[in-house]
């Protein structure tokens, strides 16, 4: 705010004598020295530095304190809203391994999907403090589906895997080929899948699409050919439980081992799409100007299969 003068300035009137002693130059020529007409000495404006302090910041300008407040209120509504769509919509998430792969990628970023399959306490921050109590708006998730959970044996613990058997299905897997209900499920070779490792040696790895009874079809890898998870007993998954496997066959921690029979409760949501991918192997977190070279732009904002 621009500082005001504590003296008032006044237009003192002018007599008729030095109005026309100002009016006449030396030369006989008129000199305008004033313009107007004055007012009269007994009416006074009063000066805008008259005015009390608390009265210019009432005219409309907002105190220092009144700021903070606003903005923490902006702040405070942001991670509300924040907050609601975390919880109840959409939940981002990172992919570290490659358990996954050809489907997502070591790099990947993606949104999951809370509401697809309901609620429970694991849907909610810091849930797994909750006491159970089942599951709220319960739908049923589909063969094929790319489903977040939380590990059974550490609820802190959060894995990504498609979703494979229903309760009371049979599943089997025989000479790397998946057995459903005692009926291969067609898969058919692709283009090998090849990953580069950081000397730029290519790794090509047997790559294959596999197609559900639904029709639901996906990219699998077998890395191991008739590795020790291409045999397996078989599993009849219980009432109110999932099994779950890796595309990686291989390479993946899944309903074959440590994750077992997955209980309806310990699903998060439904992975939808990819809104980012990098490769980490081609820069670091604090080499930003190697990050546009890293950057997998074609995996960007695309549907998860």
């Amino acid at each position: 705010m621009t500082a005001m003068s504590d003296t008032p300035e006044r237009a003192e009137p002018l007599d008729a004598a030095a109005l026309a002693l100002a009016q006449r130059s030396s030369d006989g020529e008129a000199d305008i020295v004033l313009s107007g007409l004055s007012e009269p000495a007994d009416v006074q404006e009063p000066a805008p530095s008259e005015q009390p302090a608390e009265e210019i910041a009432a005219d409309g300008t907002p105190s220092r304190s009144d700021s903070w407040w606003e903005l923490a209120k902006t702040l405070i509504y942001a991670l509300l809203i924040a907050l609601v769509v975390r919880t109840f919509l959409f939940q981002p998430y990172n992919i570290p391994s490659g358990s996954m792969e050809g489907t997502l990628l070591v790099g990947d970023y993606l949104f999951v999907e809370k509401f697809s399959y309901g609620f429970s306490r694991f849907s909610l921050p810091w849930g797994r403090l909750l006491p159970p109590f089942g599951r709220a708006l319960e739908k049923q998730p589909r063969r094929g589906d790319v489903a977040v959970f939380a590990l059974p044996s550490e609820p802190s613990t959060v894995f990504i895997k498609r979703l494979i058997g229903l309760p009371g299905d049979r599943v089997q897997m025989l000479g790397g080929v998946l057995y459903l209900n005692d009926k291969p499920v067609p898969k058919v070779r692709v283009n090998d899948f090849v990953e580069i490792n950081v000397d730029g040696y290519e790794h090509h790895i047997a790559q294959y699409r596999e197609t559900l009874p639904s029709g639901k079809s996906y990219l699998v890898l077998d890395s191991i050919p008739d590795g020790p998870m291409d045999n397996t007993a078989v599993y009849t998954v219980p009432a109110g439980h999932y099994f779950m496997m890796g595309d990686n066959r291989d390479d993946s921690d899944d309903s074959r081992g440590v994750v077992g029979y997955l209980p309806v409760e310990y699903l998060v949501g439904k992975a939808e799409f990819k809104f980012f991918s990098i490769d980490g192997d081609k820069t670091n977190w604090w080499s930003f100007w190697t990050w546009p070279w890293a950057i997998r732009y074609d995996r960007m904002f695309t549907l998860i299969d």
